[in-house]
């Protein structure tokens, strides 16, 4: 929860490093996903359709968030993202042994068809 209580709490003292920096973006995702969790309960907790749509709304641009910071990520820590193509490549290889083909609309419509955390929470 924020600390607004606290003026001084958002200064900067000094500039992250680059480790950080990808710290602090690993630190941003998880934050989205906690966000993506408790407005999903929200939704779910209410029959109002005025409230469901709106935080509905607002759970789905923080999954549009954690896109952004997976992509960030990606970027800043090349090597990271290696590791996020070979677990991808695992998954995949799993499915294929179980003889489970891919939904056609889970796949992303770029060229590398890749998934990112947030298009793996979209249902």
């Amino acid at each position: 929860m924020p600390s607004f209580g606290n003026p001084f709490q958002g200064n900067v003292e000094r500039k992250l490093t680059k480790e950080e920096l990808i710290q602090a973006i690993r630190l941003n995702i998880a934050g989205e996903l906690e966000a993506i969790y408790i407005y999903d309960a929200h939704v779910q907790a209410t029959d109002n359709e005025i409230a469901k749509k709106v935080i509905a709304d607002i759970r789905d641009e923080e999954k549009a968030h954690v896109g952004e910071l997976m992509e960030l990520l990606r970027i800043l820590d090349p090597k990271e993202a290696e590791f996020f193509t070979e677990g991808q490549e695992e998954v995949r290889e799993m499915l294929e042994e179980l003889g489970i083909t891919e939904p056609k609309e889970e796949k992303k419509n770029d060229a590398t068809n890749s998934f990112t955390v947030g298009s793996l929470l979209e249902e």
